[in-house]
């Protein structure tokens, strides 16, 4: 791989500035863009690091998953999006970009042909916030997702065709042969891992990392990774508007204290393994450099 296939985007300081072969430092944008940001901020953002857009993207916390859509503009041939969240990000209602709405943003674009989304384990597949899910993208079968069943009400395991620990490596297999010759842009919020294998700003998954780094492989056997995203670790949460602020706190889990160095260390861990299988990079730890630093909150407890 190029050095020049991959950036780190420092938006909050989840990450050490060496995590990834290059680094665009861009924390005066963070609490503008977190969680939630007018039209008008992203589009400026986006002009200003559009040049230095990469097929490989790693930033900070899930809190910016949105911006995933702006990597995506790059693409003109099409591209299959396959997403692993805890969350399926596909909610019609507004702010229009936020973390929570994007994968509508990303169906917009005229390369993404379709979205597919597994490990989701969190209430919005379930009565009444399934609702808010883009029925055009459904009967248009540009959207689908994956979700463990056990995460699931009765009404949900129903509608959406669930996975468990047992049988979700045969499905994902299964699913991946259909995927032959197709061009994949793969995104990982490390929140689809499980509390013992990632610390992020939200609830977490049922997923292991090599769960995902099985899965990627999986992908890549059939089809081609032509590019992806990682995000996801924990970052001390900083707003630039009281109603971002507000609404953020509204949808946010009640923040529990994180122990700093085992936060560190899991998702230093977590983002070495995925970040190789996904970008083939190879990349590797020093000796004695496996806990970077990052803006923890100085509490201690177990994560």
């Amino acid at each position: 791989m190029q050095l020049t296939d991959s950036i780190h985007i420092d938006l909050d300081g989840a990450w050490s500035r060496t995590a990834t072969d290059s680094y665009l430092n861009c924390r005066e944008w963070g609490r503008k863009l977190r969680y939630s940001a007018p039209t008008r901020a992203v589009e400026e953002f986006y002009e200003f690091i559009r040049d230095s857009l990469t097929k490989f993207t790693l930033f900070g916390s899930g809190d910016f998953h949105h911006l995933s859509a702006l990597w995506l503009r790059q693409f003109v041939e099409p591209i299959t999006l396959v997403s692993f969240d805890n969350h399926p990000d596909w909610d019609i209602r507004p702010p229009h970009w936020c973390c929570g709405t994007w994968i509508n943003r990303a169906l917009e674009l005229p390369a993404v042909r379709r979205a597919v989304i597994w490990g989701c384990g969190n209430f919005e597949l379930n009565w009444p916030n399934h609702l808010f899910v883009s029925r055009r993208g459904l009967r248009e079968h540009r959207l689908d997702v994956f979700p463990w069943t056990e995460r699931l009400k009765p009404s949900g395991r129903r509608r959406w065709p669930g996975i468990t620990r047992e049988d979700w490596q045969e499905k994902f297999s299964s699913w991946a042969q259909g995927l032959t010759g197709e061009d994949i842009y793969v995104t990982v919020d490390l929140d689809c891992l499980d509390r013992e294998e990632s610390a992020t700003n939200w609830e977490n998954g049922l997923f292991k990392v090599t769960d995902i780094e099985w899965a990627l492989g999986q992908i890549r056997a059939q089809a081609n990774i032509v590019g992806g995203d990682l995000c996801g670790a924990y970052s001390e949460p900083q707003y630039a508007r009281w109603r971002q602020r507000i609404e953020a706190t509204l949808d946010h889990p009640r923040p529990e204290p994180v122990n700093e160095v085992l936060a560190a260390t899991r998702n230093t861990r977590a983002r070495e393994i995925i970040w190789r299988a996904l970008t083939e990079a190879g990349q590797t730890v020093e000796a004695g450099n496996a806990v970077e630093a990052g803006n923890f909150p100085r509490q201690s407890a177990n994560l």
